[in-house]
């Protein structure tokens, strides 16, 4: 039985039960007094011949297969066939004497007692119920890895992105004793499990990494030990961008550790849109909690290596450092060791990205390989091709025209060696030049070649190109240089800057040149570009060092074949708007849905595909694109605003269908910053009026494209889409929503946290925005899009810090969301923290009546400035540095100056005290208001600033940190010399108390808020009363003036946030807001304020429903 099938198997018990049974039938006849044990036997023994010629059914079917390897049902089969011979054996009939025997005659006689025979229905019973069982629990664990395939299926993976993917089947491996000391080098790393998880290959353009790659890629596979790889291709669509990276590799580690399935299935279910959240979630998410969850593998005594080709053509220099930064993460999975293989040109986005995890990869550079070893492949290399272009050859011509054996000859290769090093790429294009027929003999190619001998010395890539380029000139003339040249430029130079490529047929419809054009131009020319012989697929580059050449500025006067990068894109986004605008390939209902309701989904991707072209989904997505690489600018009444006005919601419709809505917002940014300042006011209104629309409705649109012409009824009435395109919205909604004149303030909604909002805060550059939440996560929006883009659990230029009640600061890496430190000492909770603002340093404040102030690269604790609420730590160790003392009181604010030498602390035992922040030193103690001063690079205490006859309630340095100023309870601002400590002015008009000061960014002029309703502008060198802004109905609680100093913003317990000129005194605007204001400032566009509990934007009223608090 062991040796057989499942299938033999059960044709084998079939078999026994049919015997089985016959047996019985012939008992039935002959014996009389055993009838019904007889009969109930033969019915059981009948039954279960039914259930097994099922099983034989389903061996047969087309899950035969997932039944063969079914241990439960092959046990059950086996079992039923051991209950049936013992039976058989009972069951065969006995001759009773010998002379009976010897005439073949037999007295049947049946040898089951009653007893036995209810034994053995039972066991046969139970054996059909076990195999009945066993194929319910094979159906199931089917229909459950169904589901799962479904769940997996929604990772979106890169087409063509793996080393042997159709694209990169041709593509060149190392040729066999070349390489060696390198690929063995590659080949130790990886088997080391000592050796540190990362090795990056690095080289120039043209010196073979993706060539080393394929060869590394392919030694991995035949030893069983490769888990993924990505090969990025700049202009190839998704391969040319890191949106797909993370599930690409991840759907392939899925197939190379089973393992993994479940894991990555229940991330997936948790959370649906993983696929398009941060790079770093994803990695998180899909890859490395899944790999730290699974069993460890003793067995396993070799690595798992992912490699990941031309990472510098990865779009975005911000996701290349953020990938190198995650690969560093995998030394805490212990479950399996994974090692990342890497290469790259070294551009300085990936030289600073390896920096930041300096000591914890290991790496080559090609330009580091002595030269004799480069020379001697590269010449095997050649040997190898031409004998082989050579061979090839002569087979297909007759004997008189065939080449001599020694063609080309070692004199000959050894030209060409030194024409090559230290580029392969050079051989590779020159073979393939000599062995392109359509160009000529191989031995009139190698001439050509041979011509630029002496040019290879002053550039390699001129003569591994201009042999190919030149052959396009060869007897024309003058006129018909000009005409070839500018084809050449309109047909190659598209090709070589195309955002993803695109087929000769739809190039040709792009370019609006006839059927054929772009064949034709590029028959010749196979030897540097991938041409392939279905006009429906792409063509592609060979090699980027192409476009490279092509596109050299310093090559414009001597390559007669220089592409103009901007006319060229150009150009290109005057086809594309062309193509859009043309009737009937932009359209409502372009996919024949006809109900609003249908979601895109149910929608297939042939249909999608039917009715949007490749070419038409290519001008959709990237128009924007070409029209921001051309350099131009757009106006009222141009070709992309009359293209807006036309098919603005059929572009976004189009968009949806192809999944890429929301990259729309982005393109709406683009064009909003190319706007030309003079003659735009129409377009401006248009784009500004168009994001809105976007952010509110992408979410619905996203999944049902045709919702955006539903959209249209909830706009406001005078939004300029509703207006401009109002004949498009249905004709069944005949009763309107009651909707407002105007958008307002809501920019978006950013829904995640599933507890309350504590605190929000704006990076400096406002990309991104941080929420902390009581539901114990930090998470990380991009402003732009409103997307997700770190989750941290646990409790910038990179740096983002948290504070709270558990008495710890919690410092994390903004880009990765990885917990860099968490900073103790303190001895009760954290109310205020701060960076200085030259990012270096972390400022903690406490109700332990302390400071304490950290170096925010490493951690260290700088020092401990007693006598207020905050600590100073060492936040690369934790360690406590130092405790500087001096507040009785709690401490409720500290501020760094500007030049971040200094830092001041208030506290409420009416002091200010000013530290020198490198030493810790008090240099100040500025009685009579609550803060402190000290200076941020040595830590000392500068200054303690008495003088106050009440509690200090603000400070704030100037921004050319020469003043502080401190607000009191006794209805009086008071201005000091941050150097000396010396009390400069004593501000007196207010009626009450003064809850808030802040300074002019020209450092000019001071405003304090009072709870007397008041905001009180003064001159901040005399002290002179320039205005006192009244209209408040409450006490006001913060100011703040814009980055041109010429705004400034009042917020009160009125629930309003006003908006004066500063100049004037005047009253520029009047926001009604849902909640208290504690905090206030304004973004570096003044356009827009942030608050503890919102943003407010300037051109409209009301509140925006953006996490947004002080950066407190």
């Amino acid at each position: 039985m062991a040796e057989l099938g499942l299938a033999s198997s059960v044709i084998t018990v079939i078999d026994l039960s049919a015997k089985v049974a016959s047996w019985c039938s012939e008992y039935y006849a002959n014996v009389k007094n055993a009838r019904d044990d007889i009969e109930r036997l033969q019915r059981e023994a009948q039954g279960l011949k039914a259930t097994l010629e099922r099983v034989q059914s389903l061996c047969d079917g087309p899950n035969g297969v997932k039944l063969q390897v079914s241990q439960s049902l092959r046990e059950a089969v086996k079992d039923c066939k051991k209950q049936l011979d013992q039976l058989e054996t009972k069951l065969e009939p006995r001759t009773t004497n010998k002379l009976m025997s010897r005439y073949g005659m037999r007295a049947l006689r049946w040898p089951l007692k009653s007893k036995e025979v209810d034994g053995i229905i039972k066991k046969l019973g139970n054996c059909k119920d076990n195999i009945s069982f066993s194929l319910q629990v094979d159906q199931e664990l089917q229909i459950l890895n169904i589901h799962q395939k479904i769940v997996l299926d929604k990772l979106r993976s890169a087409d063509n992105a793996e080393f042997d993917s159709h694209d990169e089947e041709h593509n060149a491996r190392c040729y066999h004793g070349t390489r060696v000391e390198l690929l063995r080098q590659i080949d130790t790393w990886a088997r080391n499990r000592g050796s540190e998880r990362i090795f990056w290959l690095n080289g120039m353009a043209g010196t073979g990494k993706s060539t080393i790659s394929r060869t590394v890629a392919q030694t991995f596979v035949d030893k069983g030990d490769l888990g993924a790889s990505f090969f990025f291709k700049r202009g190839e669509g998704d391969r040319g961008h890191a949106g797909m990276f993370i599930t690409t590799i991840a759907t392939q580690l899925i197939q190379k550790l089973p393992s993994l399935a479940p894991h990555v299935q229940n991330a997936i279910e948790a959370n649906p849109g993983i696929s398009k959240k941060a790079l770093k979630q994803q990695f998180d998410t899909l890859v490395l909690q899944p790999l730290v969850k699974i069993q460890t593998h003793p067995q396993k005594s070799s690595s798992i290596v992912i490699v990941i080709d031309a990472l510098d053509e990865c779009d975005r220099e911000e996701d290349v450092r953020t990938i190198i930064r995650l690969f560093s993460q995998v030394k805490q999975i212990t479950s399996i060791q994974i090692k990342f293989f890497l290469t790259s040109r070294p551009e300085l986005p990936i030289r600073l990205g390896f920096e930041d995890i300096s000591g914890k990869y290991e790496g080559l550079a090609l330009h580091q390989i002595p030269e004799p070893i480069i020379k001697e492949d590269i010449s095997a290399f050649l040997e190898h091709q031409l004998a082989m272009i050579r061979e090839d050859y002569n087979k297909s011509v007759t004997q008189n025209r065939q080449l001599p054996a020694y063609w080309p000859g070692h004199t000959t290769i050894q030209s060409l060696v030194g024409m090559a090093i230290p580029l392969f790429i050079f051989a590779t294009t020159v073979c393939r030049f000599i062995n392109d027929r359509k160009c000529g003999q191989p031995k009139d190619q190698l001439a050509k070649v041979l011509k630029y001998e002496t040019r290879s010395q002053a550039s390699k890539l001129d003569a591994t190109y201009l042999p190919v380029l030149d052959q396009l000139l060869v007897g024309v003339t003058i006129s018909e240089r000009r005409a070839l040249v500018e084809e050449f430029r309109q047909v190659i130079g598209s090709i070589i800057i195309l955002a993803s490529p695109l087929s000769a047929t739809s190039l040709d419809r792009l370019l609006g040149v006839p059927e054929g054009t772009v064949d034709n131009r590029t028959d010749l020319l196979h030897s540097v570009l991938s041409v392939p012989s279905r006009p429906d697929n792409p063509i592609r580059l060979l090699h980027l060092s192409f476009r490279d050449f092509l596109v050299d500025t310093e090559k414009r006067e001597t390559n007669p074949f220089w592409v103009d990068e901007k006319d060229a894109h150009n150009k290109l986004v005057t086809r594309c708007l062309k193509l859009l605008s043309t009737s009937g390939n932009l359209k409502k209902d372009i996919c024949n849905l006809r109900t609003p309701e249908r979601p895109r989904a149910d929608v297939d991707k042939q249909t999608i595909d039917a009715h949007l072209p490749s070419v038409i989904q290519y001008a959709c997505q990237y128009w924007v694109y070409h029209l921001k690489e051309s350099g131009n600018i757009i106006c009222d009444n141009d070709q992309v605003h009359n293209f807006l006005k036309c098919h603005f919601l059929h572009w976004l419709e189009s968009l949806s269908f192809i999944g890429r809505l929301r990259e729309s917002i982005r393109m709406v940014d683009n064009l909003m910053a190319i706007i030309e300042p003079i003659k735009s006011s129409e377009i401006s209104t248009f784009l500004h009026d168009a994001k809105r629309f976007i952010l509110t409705y992408c979410s619905i649109a996203g999944l049902s494209p045709l919702q955006l012409y539903s959209a249209l009824t909830f706009a406001p009435k005078k939004s300029i889409i509703r207006n401009t395109f109002q004949k498009y919205i249905p004709n069944w909604i005949v009763q309107e929503p009651n909707t407002g004149l105007e958008w307002n303030a809501v920019l978006q909604t950013l829904e995640g946290h599933s507890d309350a909002i504590s605190s929000v805060a704006f990076s400096h550059d406002s990309k991104l925005l941080a929420s902390a939440s009581y539901d114990k996560t930090v998470r990380v929006w991009d402003t732009a899009t409103g997307t997700l883009q770190q989750t941290l659990e646990g409790h910038s230029e990179w740096l983002l810090a948290s504070a709270s009640d558990d008495k710890t600061v919690k410092v994390w890496d903004a880009a990765t969301g990885t917990l860099q430190q968490t900073l103790k000492g303190h001895t009760d909770a954290v109310s205020s923290i701060a960076f200085s603002h030259d990012s270096k340093l972390l400022a903690s404040a406490s109700d332990d009546k302390t400071v304490k102030v950290w170096d925010a690269a490493t951690g260290t604790l700088q020092q401990t400035l007693e006598g207020h609420s905050d600590w100073v730590w060492d936040a690369a160790t934790g360690t406590l540095q130092e405790t500087l003392e001096g507040h009785s009181g709690a401490v409720s604010s500290v501020a760094f100056s500007r030049d971040s030498k200094l830092l001041a602390s208030a506290s409420y035992d009416n002091t200010v005290k000013v530290w020198d922040a490198a030493t810790g030193m008090l240099q100040e103690t500025l009685e009579g208001h609550s803060d402190l001063v000290w200076d941020a690079a040595t830590g000392t205490l500068q200054q303690t600033l008495e003088g106050h006859s009440g509690r200090v309630m603000s400070v704030a340095f100037s921004h050319n940190s020469k003043l502080l100023a401190s607000a009191l309870d006794d209805k009086t601002v008071k201005v000091w010399d941050a150097a000396t400590g010396t009390l400069q002015q004593t501000l007196e008009g207010h009626s009450d108390w003064v809850r808030s000061v802040a300074f002019s960014h020209d450092s000019k002029l001071l405003a304090s808020a009072s709870y007397d309703n008041t905001v009180k502008v003064w001159d901040a060198a005399t002290g002179t009363l320039q205005e006192t802004l009244e209209g408040h109905s409450g006490a006001v609680s913060s100011v703040a003036f814009s980055r041109d100093s010429k705004l400034l913003a009042s917020a009160s317990y009125d629930n309003t946030v006003k908006v004066w000129d500063v100049a004037t005194g005047t009253l520029q605007q009047t926001l009604e807001v849902n909640g208290y204001i504690s905090t206030l400032s304004f973004d570096i566009t003044n356009s827009i304020l942030i608050t503890n509990i919102g943003c407010l934007k300037l051109n409209t009223t009301g509140f925006l429903t953006l996490p947004i608090s002080s950066q407190e």
